[in-house]
């Protein structure tokens, strides 16, 4: 996978892990206005777990190709 591949890979799985917390957090026929800070952290905090996780599997398959990715994650 590319890198432009994966970003747009990564950036999906982020949108799914905000659609989910979104879902699970009902009220979905409020207005996006109505989100409170703690709202938008929640949905914040999913996407960036979803891409520790997906970087941290890239890692793990391609150890020595990506070390600004390593260097990001551990640095």
């Amino acid at each position: 996978m590319t890198d432009d591949e994966w970003q747009a890979h990564v950036t999906r799985e982020a949108a799914k892990a905000i659609g989910e917390w979104l879902e699970g957090r009902g009220r979905l026929h409020q207005h996006i206005r109505c989100l409170t800070l703690p709202d938008l952290e929640a949905m914040a905090t999913n996407a960036i777990s979803r891409f520790v996780v997906l970087a941290s599997e890239r890692i793990k398959a391609e150890p020595d190709d990506h070390p600004d990715l390593t260097l990001l994650l551990l640095g």
